[in-house]
């Protein structure tokens, strides 16, 4: 369960921390079942020229663009998923702050993020509200750090606080990325801070939350499941993405 004030730095940070909520074991285990789905190519699967991130391989046949970035529909990968995906680690604090009948969202995240060596590419600072189509853009959601996560190998940059922000359009892109190089966001870009994890760690993060990550510069694939979640009385809007898929009580 939650304390009164790691509620309140959710509510004030538009993230936390929570470490070692899941066991060497499942990580472990997880990470196998990554990797052997990974060489058997089981499907649906996220290259690394699907992103289309600035500086991605521009297609599947170009260098790198058939490199993996996420296996897609995770909860329907395996048992212990799915456990994990809505059992009391999770569901405990999510009910704490999405409140009773919280739903985890199989249309987004939902996946077993493979930041591999070499291609992967860095992500730049967004919102993942920003293409989620809900009542509101109020959701959370859940990231298993499967393995150590640090600055080396890309893990999460955060800007405390950006949740609660009202962004002006002509401070992003044309895909909602925060414009680095506009005066206007430096300021803002300047209290971004790293999440390092330790594998079993889970980071809670509000969907309106602005966040980034580097490269991956190891020689090892940085492995985290990730899902999403949100309240009973926040359902995606009708025949929008969001929409495609059951969604799973928590």
């Amino acid at each position: 369960m939650l304390s009164s004030a790691q509620q309140q730095e959710f509510d004030t940070q538009g993230f936390l921390v929570l470490q070692q909520q899941a066991t060497t074991s499942l990580c472990e285990d997880i990470i196998a079942l990554a990797e052997q789905q990974l060489v058997t190519d089981v499907q649906p699967i996220e290259y690394e020229a699907d992103t289309r991130y600035p500086g991605a391989p521009a297609s599947r046949d170009a260098e790198g663009g058939g490199t993996a970035r996420r296996l897609l529909q995770a909860y329907a990968r395996d048992p212990r998923i799915r456990q994990w995906a809505s059992g009391q680690a999770l569901s405990e604090p999510l009910l704490q702050l999405l409140g009773p009948g919280a739903l985890m969202s199989q249309a987004h995240h939902n996946c077993i993020m493979t930041k591999q060596p070499q291609y992967s590419t860095a992500t730049g600072w967004h919102r993942d509200s920003r293409y989620w189509n809900f009542q509101r853009a109020e959701l959370v959601s859940a990231w298993l750090a499967l393995r150590n996560e640090t600055l080396d190998n890309g893990c999460l940059l955060v800007i405390p606080g950006s949740h609660k922000l009202d962004i002006d359009a002509r401070q992003l892109d044309a895909k909602q990325f925060l414009l680095t190089d506009l005066p206007q966001n430096h300021d803002l870009l300047a209290r971004a801070q790293p999440v390092p994890l330790q594998q079993g760690d889970v980071l809670l993060f509000h969907s309106n939350l602005f966040h980034a990550a580097g490269k991956n510069q190891t020689a090892a694939t940085k492995f985290a499941l990730v899902f999403t979640y949100r309240a009973l009385d926040n359902p995606p809007i009708p025949a929008t993405r969001s929409a495609a898929f059951p969604e799973i009580a928590i």
